[in-house]
């Protein structure tokens, strides 16, 4: 599903001012042509980071996930958004105070790699935590869902688990991760990845 819709520039650094679709790569022109084309290469790529999973020591790897999924899609693939944006009513993190942001986040992966692997519920609670001030953050202009699902995978898999937080045939997970994200309702959302955590 693409984040595209509801999202808000003040200007047309991403936009085509034509069409008001991003400007990619592909030198797509219709929103709906474009959705596919992320889905597609996204889902391409994730089966690499499967194969080749990205090591997370920090924020950093947020954006080499990002840069892998969209690098065929997007000339600013794992770079922060330099535009201020919102989806529908909330408002994202300025951009003006990343750099705080970021090692408020570091800090929480730095916890997250210290807690005992086999402690699931609390795994669970810290990447609930850690997804939703990323998801807050939103440091992409597009592909923020997919990036911070692909990077709390990747986090899972640092202490053995494997976690599915958005199986294609089940749409509950997914309005379950959104309805979370949307409300910043982090009891909610640990509670679905614990669910979603496996060996």
């Amino acid at each position: 599903m693409s984040e595209t819709s509801g999202a808000s520039s003040p200007d047309y650094d991403y936009t085509d001012p034509k069409t008001g679709v991003l400007r990619n790569l592909g030198g797509i022109a219709d929103r709906d042509a474009l959705t596919f084309a992320e889905t597609a290469v996204a889902t391409k790529r994730s089966c690499e980071l499967k194969a080749q999973p990205i090591r997370v020591k920090d924020a950093g790897a947020l954006f080499a996930v990002h840069r892998h999924l969209f690098q065929d899609l997007y000339e600013w693939a794992g770079k922060r958004r330099t535009v201020e944006i919102s989806k529908g009513d909330k408002q994202f993190f300025p951009v003006s105070h990343f750099g705080n942001a970021l090692k408020y986040i570091d800090g929480l992966i730095a916890d997250y790699l210290r807690i005992d692997k086999a402690d699931k519920a609390k795994l669970a609670k810290k990447l609930a935590e850690i997804l939703d001030n990323v998801n807050f953050l939103h440091p992409f202009r597009e592909g923020n869902g997919r990036a911070q699902r692909e990077f709390l995978k990747l986090l899972a898999r640092e202490k053995g688990w494997s976690l599915k937080l958005n199986p294609p045939d089940d749409a509950e997970i997914y309005e379950r991760y959104m309805s979370g994200t949307i409300r910043g309702d982090v009891q909610a959302l640990a509670a679905l990845i614990f669910e979603c955590l496996s060996k």
